[in-house]
């Protein structure tokens, strides 16, 4: 039993520009569409598990009176005919017919627990249960598929119905967050954007009437090519001034200018009426949504709005000015015999913190640990320089801007080391001895002791234990945390540790950087598996985990196919950006242990893995160089490779 949420979407800017920009297939002038979608905070909530039979079912109580359990065999003719028939199950079964003919799958039972997500009012909740029906069929039966191929499928799907959806329809797939799409003839590209102040939404659904139908036909008309001034002025509004007010909202979401950002909505929305809407004026002047806009109780608590989907009497959107703001709206426009709900995008919390376990002994390096903790052994660096080991790894923090940084140590005792290092001037004498660029260079070190906090692993039960002991600095804020044990060099100008946070605040999830091995070296490390997102291949939705697998299981169930189709194993680099579910679960291991009286390691691989199974992981594979020192093979191979650029 595998529990769902898809979200439905709402398209804050760009409209008509998905099927508009599929146009480039034909004509070459066409310029490509750009859409700001995001998902919403309602939606649809269900338990999915294998069956003989396609079984959609429901006990959702917001849709009672409106629903009947739907039942079927698996028959490609059986589902494309109910496809076919517009009943209230046709888009499942165009999800499903589509997957097997082309994935010769099994069945699914679909139960539906619960339904949040108003329909018929633009927010695409047909999509959103054609993404429903896509994931479930993926995640059952291990097809492996990345969010953008579960999007299409269910665009293909849907497009088995009466339904004409457009594109973007269907980024409800990619969560409750807003993202660039853009469209260039038949190919799609989706980038995560970045917020920085809290955006607080309302849209509603304006209770009124409009033929989708005839607004597409109408507005297609002007295309491929326009033969008119009126069609050229359609072909702009979609196109390059489409793109230009995108570009400029994109920027104001990640500067924070929400005030301009609402400007831009009203902007948007008067290009349309002057550039759109005469190609379809019956339904396109739409007067509920322009008394809505120009409403004298509504203006004082926004900063703009402007319709949604195809526009005309379907829904409206606002951008509140505050969140008090944002529920007077709501309740007003309820109060005028709307359906009015609120979204807030909220800012994703950008990494400060950052944790190094430094506890363990080092036995693989005895006896050199004896006298010196592995993380203070020297290593010659490319400046000439030769630093211990933790200085190079906090100097990477301080360069990513993390601003505290917690050592897990094994005991108080240890502390005196790296407060003699870190936070203790050396002696005059020893100053004197100093260039002057050495001298200064002390000041730093003395800089980055102020950032340390420390806490201790008393008892050693596991990584993930060490982990843990963490957990109350982490502040239930996302934390990044590094090994102590591994020396990192990126091949640009961005540090490793930023490069992961840059892709944290895209993807606002638990990130794990990848690094390539080897298939004969996957049982030194934990290994990865799952489909890439992008065409460059450097972001991986993560499917599987496993610590330390042979090379033969690797081979069968681990490997990730490249673009060349050949077989490639992702590791983990060494740099975690952990989120709260994962301290979450670590403390629910922990309880667990304690409470069978067993003495068994906390690891930190088995708590990612049920955190990834729950809400997601992304693997990221960086522009970097990884140098182990764990043992003395790696040590002698790090010490003489480090220090040449």
């Amino acid at each position: 039993m595998i529990k769902l949420f898809v979200p439905g979407r709402l398209c804050l800017f760009g409209e008509h520009t998905d099927w508009a920009g599929h146009y480039r297939t034909m004509n070459a002038d066409v310029a490509p569409g750009a859409a700001i979608v995001t998902g919403i905070e309602q939606g649809i909530y269900a338990e999915v598990e294998k069956s003989s039979l396609f079984e959609v079912q429901s006990v959702a109580t917001e849709i009672e009176g409106q629903w009947q359990d739907f039942a079927c065999r698996m028959d490609e003719q059986e589902l494309k005919r109910i496809a076919k028939s517009g009943s209230f199950f046709c888009y499942c079964a165009g999800v499903a017919s589509y997957m097997l003919e082309w994935y010769k799958v099994g069945g699914v039972r679909i139960k539906i627990t619960s339904m949040t997500l108003p329909m018929k009012s633009g927010l695409s909740s047909s999509a959103a249960i054609c993404v429903l029906v896509a994931r479930a069929f993926n995640l059952l039966y291990n097809l492996n598929l990345n969010t953008l191929g579960e999007m299409n499928i269910a665009y293909v799907g849907e497009l088995r119905t009466s339904s004409r959806c457009g594109r973007l329809d269907q980024a409800c797939a990619f969560g409750v967050k807003p993202s660039l799409m853009t469209f260039d003839g038949d190919e799609i590209e989706v980038q995560t954007l970045n917020v920085k102040k809290p955006l607080y939404w309302v849209f509603a659904d304006l209770c009124g009437e409009k033929d989708t139908v005839k607004i597409l036909r109408d507005l297609n008309k002007a295309y491929p090519f326009a033969s008119t001034e009126e069609e050229q002025r359609e072909h702009d509004a979609l196109g390059v001034l489409n793109q230009d007010v995108v570009n400029r909202a994109i920027k104001c979401m990640a500067e924070g200018d929400v005030e301009q950002l609402g400007r831009l909505m009203t902007e948007a929305e008067e290009l349309f009426n002057s550039h759109v809407t005469p190609m379809c004026p019956s339904e396109l002047e739409a007067p509920k949504l322009r008394a809505a806009l120009a409403d004298p109780k509504v203006l004082p608590l926004v900063y703009g709005g402007k319709g949604v989907g195809s526009h005309g009497d379907g829904s409206v959107q606002f951008l509140a000015r505050s969140i008090d703001c944002q529920q007077q709206l709501v309740d007003y426009l309820n109060a005028q015999g709307m359906k009015a709900y609120p979204l807030t995008i909220k800012p994703v919390h950008t990494v400060r913190r950052a944790i190094i376990p430094v506890a363990g002994f080092g036995t693989r390096l005895y006896p050199a640990t004896r006298a010196m903790k592995k993380d203070f052994f020297p290593i010659p660096c490319p400046d000439g320089m030769v630093r211990p080991v933790i200085l190079i790894l906090l100097e990477e923090l301080v360069q990513s801007g993390i601003e505290e940084i917690c050592l897990v140590l094994g005991s108080e005792e240890e502390r005196r080391l790296y407060a003699d290092f870190f936070e203790r001037p050396i002696s005059d004498d020893h100053l004197n001895k100093l260039s002057k660029e050495a001298q200064e260079y002390e000041n730093h070190i003395l800089d980055i002791g102020k950032r340390l906090r420390y806490v201790y692993q008393r008892d050693k039960r596991g990584f993930g234990h060490a982990v843990y002991q963490a957990a109350a600095f982490a502040r239930n804020e996302p934390v990044l945390l590094m090994l102590g044990d591994t020396l990192y060099r990126s091949l640009t100008n961005k540090p490793c540790a930023l490069q992961l946070i840059e892709e944290y605040e895209r993807y606002n999830c638990l990130i794990v950087g990848l690094y390539p091995v080897a298939l004969n070296d996957v049982s030194h490390f934990g290994i990865m598996s799952g489909v890439w997102e992008d065409k460059d291949e450097r972001i991986l939705n993560v499917t599987t985990i496993n610590e330390k697998p042979t090379p033969t299981y690797a081979e069968e169930f681990l490997s990730v196919r490249n673009s060349m189709g050949s077989r490639e194993y992702c590791s983990v680099f060494g740099q975690y950006i952990l989120t709260p579910e994962v301290f979450e679960q670590l403390a629910a291991d922990i309880k667990k242990a304690d409470e069978e009286g067993t003495s068994r390691e906390i690891e930190l691989t088995s708590a990612l893995e049920a955190v990834r199974s729950r809400v997601g992981m992304m693997g990221v594979r960086l522009y970097s160089q990884r140098f182990d020192m764990g043992n003395p093979a790696a040590l002698v191979d790090t010490v003489a490779k480090f220090s040449h650029l």
